[in-house]
């Protein structure tokens, strides 16, 4: 189960790696057109070109077009040989879904639906980034059963890769067929939890930004959401802040449920980038550097967390528990101490500038103080609890700290993936090819057939063999020209 979330998380790396430009985009978009977020006209050169980039964007970094890349993303990532045909299964499997448990189709099928609030809200929320996700894994899990599926002669042309996509169409229908009854049960109790926690002041705040993190991964922190900061059921928090009213005017301390994000998302990100990037393998910290740097930086300026959020959510799931659990600490003592700010967008820079001059703002000062707490906090328990479980996060992998120094010895790359191949017992011996920084990992099928005195020959480092349907060859940073020839042996 560990492995299938590592692959999961790693295939989550494509997409991601798309979302720092937008944040960044975003944040500066708002600084220059303060408009796009606060409401008025847009007018001068620098709003507009601020408004250009806001719509930049957006384009990316809206919530639907997020799951969407992760669809397309997953799907990819997650099949045996990288196959586009997988991502378009992805996408397919996304359009299906959506389109089918989409709030008219749904209504029009179940007419009651259109009767119950907490239902429709469920439905309107179901492009999220579970779905996407979901998604991916029915594209790439049918691109791999099905990829070679032969049929009889009349149907010729819709065998091997052809036939993925509408195998992936029939799985979605399914799919989305189950959805429909479960996704508004669990969206509902989500909702009635959010009720119950109204009344408990700030261990309620802190207890509703440990579940939102908590629940990103499956896109069910919208029906928290829905709960505290729009008025769903009367309540509220972002609409009325951001409308100018103050805590007298909504009967509860106005704030409360946004304002423990910004401390978290401004330094609590930032410093447990920092604590990967220190834990990281020596020759793998540029990679480490590369992936969650720029995440930090984009938290701090606009509150965009999902680029670091996606970069270990799946590779270390016990310490994205603690990192949500920090969240609903930062949120409790945020609430007790006073600091009162709000956001339209998310709990960046950006915003806490905006919001500081509304009047249910307060002690926005105080955002240093608890930035560096939260700084310091989210560095030390990161690094803890990396060096202390091993944690695989980014720039952590398996490979041993020597292999980016090995030097193939053979630079015919095509011969070196022949020599490789013949020593696995041939194509059809070999049922999935893969590769990280310096190694080559394959799955076979008759272990008794490996030669590794031939695999060596062709002037790799070494072999490891994790288990009998397994074996590693250790091939150094050229690894990747040598598996691109060995998929074309492959075929």
């Amino acid at each position: 189960m560990m492995k299938y979330l590592q692959k999961l998380g790693k295939s989550l790396m494509l997409p991601v790696a798309v979302l720092p430009i937008a944040g960044i985009l975003s944040g500066l978009g708002y600084l220059l057109c303060p408009a796009s977020m606060q409401g008025g006209e847009i007018t001068g050169a620098i709003p507009l070109i601020g408004y250009f980039m806001v719509q930049a964007a957006l384009a990316i970094i809206d919530g639907p077009v997020i799951a969407l890349l992760f669809a397309v993303g997953v799907g990819i990532g997650m099949s045996d040989d990288h196959d586009g045909t997988a991502a378009l299964a992805g996408l397919v499997s996304w359009l299906m879904i959506t389109k089918l448990l989409s709030t008219g189709v749904v209504t029009t099928l179940i007419p009651s639906v259109a009767e119950d609030a907490s239902k429709t809200i469920a439905f309107n929320s179901i492009q999220n980034a579970f779905i996407g996700i979901l998604a991916g894994i029915i594209g790439s899990t049918c691109y791999n059963k099905f990829k070679n599926t032969k049929l009889p002669d009349f149907l010729a042309f819709f065998s091997g890769k052809r036939c993925v996509a509408i195998v992936t169409a029939v799985v979605s229908i399914v799919a989305a067929a189950i959805l429909l009854f479960v996704w508004p049960i669990i969206f509902g109790g989500l909702v009635a939890l959010g009720n119950g926690i109204l009344s408990m002041g700030a261990i309620g705040a802190g207890i509703y930004a440990f579940l939102n993190r908590l629940l990103i991964p499956v896109g069910l922190h919208h029906a928290l959401n829905n709960v505290f900061w729009f008025p769903t059921i009367g309540i509220g928090d972002l609409t009325h802040f951001w409308a100018g009213e103050t805590s007298a005017q909504v009967g509860w301390d106005l704030g409360m449920y946004m304002s423990g994000f910004f401390p978290c998302m401004m330094f609590g990100i930032p410093g447990a980038a920092l604590a990967m990037i220190h834990t990281a393998k020596t020759n793998k910290r540029k990679v480490a550097v590369g992936i969650v740097a720029s995440a930090a930086l984009c938290a701090f300026i606009c509150g965009v967390t999902e680029p670091f959020e996606f970069a270990f959510m799946f590779l270390a799931p016990l310490l994205y528990v603690a990192y949500a659990l920090l969240y609903g600490i930062f949120t409790f003592i945020t609430v007790l101490v006073g600091f009162r700010a709000g956001f339209s967008f998310s709990a960046g820079a950006t915003d806490l500038l905006f919001s500081a001059s509304l009047p249910a703002a307060a002690n926005t000062w105080m955002i240093i103080p608890l930035g560096i707490a939260a700084f310091a906090v989210f560095y030390l328990v990161f690094r803890f609890a990396i060096t202390k479980f091993d944690l695989k996060t980014p720039g952590r992998e398996d490979d041993d700290e020597d292999e980016t120094k090995v030097v193939l010895s053979n630079n015919d790359f095509t011969e070196v993936a022949r020599v490789i191949l013949e020593g696995l017992g041939g194509a059809g011996n070999v049922t999935s090819v893969d590769n990280c920084i310096t190694r080559l990992r394959l799955e076979i099928k008759d272990y008794t057939q490996v030669n590794e005195k031939l695999i060596k020959s062709a002037g790799v480092a070494g072999v490891m063999r994790p288990s009998k349907t397994s074996v590693q060859v250790i091939v150094g940073t050229q690894v990747q020209h040598v598996a691109d020839e060995f998929k074309k042996l492959m075929k």
